[in-house]
């Protein structure tokens, strides 16, 4: 069992910046992938950023593609997203979860803990 708290998330103008964070317990985070999604009221759950055990592998989606950063401290047990320029669509909650095999990484059904997610909204 693994249990996931995001942090982080607040009101930025667009064009600021937020780091979100996905601190777990119960378990070694090192040992999971782990992802970022987003989702909108009525919408489909999507896929923001993952990245690998060890860190060293790393996806986006291309609508946050040089704009977010994931990465993690395995000696912290935390995942981190870095959100720069960030825009009024990138408004919404925030959620990370985490499962076993990096495979399907932007799946979001195929993962196993979700945390209860972190509001964020960019205003313009």
């Amino acid at each position: 069992q693994v249990q996931l708290v995001e942090s982080g998330g607040g009101l930025v103008q667009a064009g600021g910046s937020l780091r979100l964070s996905c601190a777990a317990s119960g378990r070694t985070l090192s040992s999971y992938c782990t992802g970022w999604f987003r989702q909108a009221p009525g919408k489909e759950r999507e896929f923001v950023a993952g990245i690998g055990w060890s860190g060293s592998s790393t996806y986006y989606a291309d609508s946050v593609k040089g704009r977010f950063t994931i990465s993690r401290d395995n000696a912290k047990n935390t995942v981190y997203l870095q959100m720069n320029s960030l825009k009024p669509e990138d408004t919404t909650k925030y959620f990370c979860a985490v499962k076993q095999f990096c495979s399907r990484i932007i799946v979001w059904r195929d993962y196993t803990y979700w945390g209860q997610g972190t509001q964020v909204t960019v205003s313009s």
